[in-house]
């Protein structure tokens, strides 16, 4: 059995009904009208102890729904989740102290007191030896960076400052699962390496399964070998990133300088070409057609001067992908 097992699960919200306008609201007040909205249907996959796995999808997919079945928050409407041998809700007060989970819109950090009074108040939540707490919380600091940081009042810390601290916060107890929701969320360049380069650091020295939801290509791209997409709340693809990349990361775009004007050309694989300053910009499918052939082609007709080939980025292959499922 795999570390995390997720069988078949779904999660329906009733939610009232109502139409615009004074009526409707008094019509409301005395007879409410409710409507099942399926938020997950039947979805099942496995994790295996120690992976990064990237849970993607649009907005409105099911991502946080998940994770908050996972970390025992939300109940499901059906199917089951196990994991370690612990059922999320009914195992909770086991399940939660092996468990870290960050949503990057909400904090659990006290608002007007330092980062560090929040660890002390969570040392004795998780009732941590006085010794093993102060060891690992040294170690965070030091990882993170924030020795000064926690000494500050929470609502005087920048985006990227809190979201080191929340990170912290949720590795006192040393989980062995880490949920992170929208981690990186609005945060600036170094600050999303700082905390993309300390995960992998984690998962690498302690083995932490991490479940990464996110809309940050890059940190999928960086993290994750893995990826689930989720759309209309079922899953729609799981496997390999390098697999996605291959099946829908095939178009190359090539940059090509020349002062003589290339006419349209013929070739199965070659996509589109863009008129550009000093020269053109094709797009072509490698699957169909070779960079080297498509190269030789153009310098058997014309003066080149110099050529600039680049792969799609993460976001257009996830982009294609979406187009593809229609969601």
């Amino acid at each position: 059995m795999s570390y995390i097992n997720v069988d078949g699960i779904s999660k329906t919200f009733k939610v009232a009904k109502r139409n615009s306008g004074l009526k409707a609201a008094l019509k409301s007040f005395f007879k409410r009208e409710y409507v099942s909205i399926d938020a997950v249907k039947d979805i099942s996959f496995q994790i295996e102890k120690g992976e990064i796995v990237g849970y993607i999808g649009p907005n409105g997919a099911g991502k946080s729904t998940t994770i908050k079945m996972l970390s025992g928050i939300l109940l499901p409407t059906a199917g089951s989740i196990k994991v370690n041998n612990l059922d999320p809700f009914k195992d909770r007060k086991k399940y939660v102290s092996k468990i870290g989970v960050v949503f990057g819109q909400r904090s659990q950090l006290a608002w007007d007191i330092p980062a560090e009074d929040t660890f002390d108040l969570l040392k004795d939540i998780y009732r941590l030896e006085d010794k093993e707490y102060q060891k690992t919380k040294q170690e965070l600091i030091e990882l993170l960076n924030i020795s000064q940081i926690i000494k500050k009042p929470v609502r005087s810390l920048s985006l990227g400052e809190r979201m080191r601290c929340e990170i912290a916060a949720s590795l006192l107890h040393r989980p062995n699962i880490l949920f992170l929701d929208e981690p990186t969320i609005g945060l600036d360049a170094v600050s999303k390496k700082v905390i993309r380069d300390f995960i992998l650091k984690l998962n690498k020295e302690r083995k932490v399964t991490v479940i990464l939801t996110t809309h940050d290509m890059q940190d999928i791209a960086s993290l994750a070998k893995r990826i689930i997409l989720i759309g209309k709340g079922q899953i729609l693809y799981d496997g390999s990133l390098e697999k996605l990349k291959s099946k829908y990361g095939s178009f190359k775009s090539v940059i090509v300088n020349t002062k003589q004007t290339i006419k349209e050309i013929k070739m199965k694989g070659v996509i589109s070409k863009k008129k550009i300053d000093g020269g053109y910009n094709f797009i072509i499918d490698s699957n169909l057609i070779t960079v080297s052939k498509f190269i030789n082609h153009l310098t058997s007709k014309y003066q080149v001067e110099d050529i600039d080939i680049e792969n799609e980025q993460i976001d257009d292959v996830i982009l294609k992908l979406y187009q593809y499922y229609q969601i």
